[in-house]
């Protein structure tokens, strides 16, 4: 079960950026700085795309609204990474199954992603895009600091990925209320195009 501290932090961390999980764990295996990182992940290929991925989720990310449409997109992608991470960790270890370590990266993957994408819908109700760029700014660090530590520190890194998880579940329970009337705005904006469309005899879009 050695493993399982590493595979339990990077889907955490995939939750939150799966790009910056994969570059990270391949350039570092790349570095000779650990032998954890199975071949796969180190291949120029899949860290060239990992870095295109990340570039592009660093401005979206930071951008007020955009950034919740992009969390809706990787609500599968985000989790489907952290299990593939997990598998590909565990495979390379030989100390925990597969599909166990699939599972508990995946699972890990979407609760912090759905932590993730309420506190961005919570913070997108405040006009100003200042805290959008700091919080994504934090995610960014958080990832990054978590997953080095990790790789030398797996059991500690692990501890500090639960409370930081249990922690954001806390909190997106207590700004539910503020999440949830945001979300009725939203439909309540779509249902007035629609109907605005449908009285103009244009067709609603999407």
């Amino acid at each position: 079960m050695s493993v399982l501290p590493l595979v339990f932090t990077s889907g955490w961390a995939s939750g939150i950026n799966a790009y910056a999980v994969v570059l990270l764990l391949g350039l570092l295996g790349t570095a000779g700085v650990t032998d954890d990182v199975p071949a796969s992940l180190q291949r120029p290929d899949v860290l060239i795309v990992a870095g295109v991925l990340f570039l592009v989720e660093a401005i979206a990310d930071k951008v007020p609204y955009v950034d919740s449409v992009w969390d809706a997109v990787h609500t599968v992608v985000r989790p489907v990474a952290g299990g593939v991470v997990a598998a590909l960790l565990a495979g390379h270890d030989g100390s925990l199954p597969e599909l166990a370590a699939g599972a508990v990266g995946g699972s890990t993957a979407l609760l912090s992603h759905l932590v993730k994408a309420g506190t961005r819908i919570a913070v997108n109700t405040s006009p100003e895009p200042a805290s959008n760029i700091v919080l994504s700014l934090l995610e960014d660090l958080g990832v990054a600091g978590i997953v080095v530590f990790a790789v030398f520190h797996p059991v500690i890194a692990a501890s500090l990925a639960a409370l930081l998880l249990l922690t954001g579940i806390v909190v997106i329970v207590m700004l539910w209320s503020r999440i949830r009337r945001y979300l009725r705005r939203r439909r309540a904006r779509r249902e007035e195009k629609r109907l605005a469309a449908a009285g103009a005899g244009v067709p609603p879009a999407g």
